[in-house]
């Protein structure tokens, strides 16, 4: 279904959950902990109803969408629904939930890790838990799940670590991603001190690339390298002060209480949805508000 920008929704991004057990200190904190979190069946209902307007791929998100015990019952019955089911974790949890992530048919996991010193992940992270990270990515590859390793370059704090992530990453056969830190809206501060323009960054990568390509929606490019004699996959995702980003949105998320959100960085636009099913809502009103939230969505950053 295509917005009023002629960008058509292809993937719905669902908070499962607003609990973490992680303190971030760059961590968006969109979502109140003690929110109530949407239940199963109102989670497969949305998804059913995003497939209907043509969504094909799922990407289940948090807070830290492990911390919910019916995550794998989610996965397996969603992955019935559209084309492809993946989470974005922190990995803390990973490693005793690989082998139900595997057999509920989780297609690929995104792991945020900003940093492969420990002290370091202790600071930004708040919590003593890196190698936790690391042995779940480490079980999750092993079980042939595709792993890419997110990582929000911070100034001043890891953007020197970058060759080494990338020197991690291409270990195990999985990719790096780099993302610039967007604004946080609680706290303007720390948009100021850690955001770092990566369009150098690109540039490096693009120089000593042997190949790339679009990822999907054309929002970011691949780069193939050549590190450490082996072969590595690199992904450039810069959405600060990017028009052109923005204009290849192809995602709807929905909050963890189960509400549309149209943008990540706007909470002012939300469409309450769960509350409309809650109600006994007919399909046709539901379709309707659907609508609603597509028919919100605007690029965040624009020319």
């Amino acid at each position: 279904m295509l917005d009023k920008y002629g960008r058509d929704v292809t993937e719905l991004r669902v908070s499962v959950t607003p609990r973490c057990n992680l303190k971030c200190f760059f961590c968006h904190k969109e979502w109140d902990p003690s929110l109530e979190e949407i239940s199963r069946d109102e989670l497969l209902n949305m998804v059913e109803l995003a497939r209907s307007f043509g969504v094909r791929c799922l990407k289940i998100t948090g807070g830290e969408p492990l911390l919910r015990r019916d995550l794998p019952q989610i996965i397996s019955a969603a992955s019935a629904m559209v084309e492809e089911v993946s989470i974005t974790t922190n990995g803390t949890l990973l490693s005793g939930l690989s082998k139900d992530l595997k057999r509920a048919g989780l297609a690929r996991v995104n792991v945020n890790l900003p940093t492969l010193i420990s002290e370091k992940y202790t600071r930004v992270c708040g919590v003593d838990l890196m190698d936790k990270v690391l042995d779940g990515i480490r079980a999750t590859s092993s079980e042939g799940i595709p792993v890419k390793v997110n990582m929000v370059v911070l100034k001043g704090v890891n953007q020197d670590e970058i060759e080494r992530m990338i020197d991690f990453t291409s270990s195990f056969k999985g990719a790096l991603q780099l993302i610039e830190l967007q604004p946080i809206p609680a706290d303007g501060g720390i948009f100021r001190t850690y955001h770092l323009d990566l369009s150098p960054v690109e540039e490096s990568i693009r120089a000593k690339a042997i190949g790339s390509e679009d990822t999907r929606g054309g929002q970011r490019r691949k780069y193939f390298i050549k590190h450490n004699g082996r072969n590595a996959a690199v992904e450039i995702v810069r959405p600060t002060h990017n028009p052109a980003f923005c204009l290849r949105c192809s995602k709807l998320r929905v909050t963890s209480d189960g509400r549309l959100k149209p943008c990540l960085l706007r909470s002012d636009n939300l469409v309450d949805l769960v509350g409309l099913m809650r109600s006994g809502a007919s399909s046709d009103e539901l379709a309707g508000r659907y609508k609603e939230a597509i028919a919100r969505r605007e690029p965040y950053w624009k020319e």
